[in-house]
């Protein structure tokens, strides 16, 4: 009884945990922290820093004692002959008799222990090895802000589409009923047909860009679902309100913000290739310096004319050498400084290369917080010009009823209407994507 309520109690634990996993709704903080987590590159990003480390200890464990071991075995099917002269066996001088010298069968089983004792490339591979892990924990964070760039978009994506599918639906509906009031005038001859008509073409409009906003939601749903790494077709609800949302992401403050080059990722990145490039030059350097290596070896070697080796019958003759191998590079027909001189030319050019990107990064500032006071303003212009279409539409639609407006001037202001609702949406979205942008070349934590 017990081991089925602790069973239970563990299942409920799991099912509780999956579902959190896989919660339906989601706020873009939430939708970010899943997607650093689950998003196939922020994956394969992690996996790269575990394979850095591997290779981290693949180099290191280079330059410790390595031992190996073999085992061979020959049989002779054609034995070798020896001529040796016969006065040897008292025989007559001048003449020769064949002779074998060991028998047809052999097996020889043998350890090596090496060790390096010096080797400057050697040196030069560790050291390079910490910069590789820096690289890759540098690359892992760049990932990790381009998923997070990528999700803000596509969750401010999905929220315009729909609030443009409210507002269509909201646009579709007042002009329906516009549509059925000016037709029952037109029938009771006291309107147009051009009115009825002006009034079909809008409807008209509207009704198609309603139907792509629809497909349009579902296509940023999916596109959503896959860049935080969950399945396409799984039920998503963002718990976000576009205005709310936007609101929440104007900070003004963000642009008093100093920029902290060091922080930022292509920075790191820039950084790591000089790191890299001077490595590589140092490496080509050693390839100068002598090399030397240990080894001590032991093994037996056994002789039988049949395969008995394995009757303990034949008799086992054991050796060992104890040795050490010295390489001096004395001359290599100048190939040897061609190389490091075209590492150090590496080297320049990066360092030419950072000096670049250190400039890029600045400019990139300055344009993000341009961009950033831009979508600001042009955000409260939407909003101020959309309150302003509305009022105008509004009255419009009014006079048109009383007869002091034709359909085309109606149709006019809401063609202006629905324009300054798109750019209200848009200016929004702007907002929230330019924030980002300016938070990924700040990169403070």
């Amino acid at each position: 009884m017990k081991i089925r309520f602790i069973l239970a109690f563990i299942f409920l634990i799991v099912a509780k945990g999956h579902s959190q996993d896989l919660s339906e709704n989601l706020s873009l903080e939430e939708a970010i922290t899943y997607a650093l987590e689950h998003n196939y590159s922020a994956i394969n990003a992690n996996r790269d820093i575990i394979d850095a480390q591997k290779q981290k200890w693949a180099t290191i464990a280079d330059g410790l004692p390595q031992i190996s071991g073999a085992l061979s075995y020959q049989n002779q099917l054609k034995q070798v002959i020896t001529l040796i002269p016969a006065e040897f066996f008292s025989g007559e001088a001048g003449t020769f008799e064949p002779v074998i010298f060991s028998e047809p069968q052999q097996v020889s089983a043998s350890a090596t222990l090496s060790q390096q004792i010096f080797d400057g490339t050697y040196i030069v591979g560790v050291q390079a090895t910490k910069t590789f892990l820096n690289y890759s924990a540098n690359n892992k964070e760049k990932t990790d802000l381009e998923v997070r760039k990528a999700v803000v978009e596509a969750y401010g994506n999905v929220l315009l589409a729909q609030e443009s599918i409210s507002i269509l639906e909201k646009n579709q509906a007042t002009l329906a009923k516009n549509l059925f009031e000016t037709t029952k005038i037109f029938e009771n001859g006291l309107g147009e047909e051009e009115s009825v008509e002006q009034l079909q073409i809008t409807l008209s409009s509207v009704e198609s860009q309603l139907k792509n906003a629809i497909r349009l939601q579902d296509i940023t749903l999916k596109m959503l679902n896959t860049l935080i790494g969950k399945p396409i077709d799984s039920p998503t609800r963002l718990t976000e309100n576009l205005d709310d949302l936007t609101v929440k992401q104007i900070n003004l403050d963000l642009l008093e913000s100093p920029l902290n080059i060091e922080n930022n990722v292509d920075y790191k990145l820039a950084l790591n290739l000089n790191e890299q490039r001077s490595l590589e030059l140092k490496l080509e350097k050693s390839r100068a310096l002598p090399t030397l290596n240990a080894y001590i070896n032991y093994g037996s070697t056994s002789y039988s004319d049949s395969f008995d080796f394995l009757k303990g019958d034949p008799e086992w003759y054991d050796y060992s050498i104890l040795g050490f191998d010295l390489n001096i590079p004395i001359f290599s027909s100048l190939k040897r400084s061609a190389s490091t001189q075209r590492a150090r030319i590496a080297l320049e050019k990066a360092k030419t290369q950072f000096t670049e990107a250190q400039e890029q990064i600045r400019l990139q500032w300055q344009r993000a917080k341009s961009d950033y006071t831009l979508a600001i303003e042009e955000y409260e212009t939407a909003k101020n010009n959309l309150a302003l279409a509305e009022r105008i539409e509004k009255k419009n639609e009014i006079k048109y009823f009383e007869g002091l407006a034709s359909s085309f001037e109606l149709r006019q202001a809401q063609t202006q209407l629905y324009s300054a609702q798109q750019e209200y949406l848009q200016s929004m979205v702007r907002v929230i994507n330019t924030k980002t942008a300016l938070e990924t070349i700040l990169n403070n934590d």
